[in-house]
């Protein structure tokens, strides 16, 4: 109930005061387990990648964000669920899998934390390990805008939110570079659809 009286608010917030436009949303499969890649440069990304997408979405965040009175229990009220960051948190991934075993929508962001260049990073192979153990595919999904929102140079910025076509790892799950270079081709369709978007 919560979460989609948050969404509907949200909606409305980003649709008519950024004016966001969605791109791609018959890429999102309409069931199955599936996660969604995103680049991350603002602390409105986790928000504004799941409101408009086709399924609730289930979040990683950082353990020190359920520590926070209140907040804490409203996140987890909206599906996310704590990680340790700095380690591989094996409760983090097990969490991961479970909820992709019972068909629903994980979301990540590969670089792991937030750009504070702008630029696309360079991701962690959790991502492509977690797609293989769950044999799920990932829809790579390009935010653009979050990082002006509110700024002095751009106060409410034209936003925009592309939801790409769904990528399969197709590797050997033992394969720590396979693993890698599945990681990073996610980025690179992301930045790719970032640069096309913007020409």
């Amino acid at each position: 109930m919560l979460y989609s009286i948050i969404r509907f608010f949200l909606d409305v917030f980003f649709t008519v005061l950024f004016r966001c436009e969605i791109i791609g949303k018959e890429n999102i499969p309409a069931s199955g387990g599936m996660i969604m890649a995103a680049n991350h440069q603002s602390n409105w990304d986790p928000p504004l990648a799941a409101v408009f997408a086709t399924r609730p979405v289930s979040y990683m965040a950082k353990q020190e964000l359920f520590d926070i009175p209140v907040f804490g229990s409203i996140i987890r009220s909206l599906h996310a669920f704590p990680v340790k960051r700095g380690a591989a948190d094996r409760n983090a991934i097990k969490t991961a899998l479970q909820i992709l075993a019972q068909e629903k929508c994980l979301g990540l962001f590969p670089e792991g934390t937030r750009s504070k260049d702008g630029k696309i990073h360079k991701p962690e192979a959790g991502i492509a390990l977690i797609a293989a153990k769950a044999k799920v595919p990932v829809v790579p999904t390009a935010l653009l805008g979050t990082e002006k929102m509110f700024s002095k140079t751009d106060f409410l910025p034209k936003l925009r939110v592309i939801y790409g076509e769904a990528m399969f790892f197709t590797g050997d799950i033992k394969d720590k570079e396979a693993l890698q270079t599945f990681s990073q081709e996610i980025m690179d369709r992301i930045a790719e659809m970032i640069k096309l978007d913007r020409k």
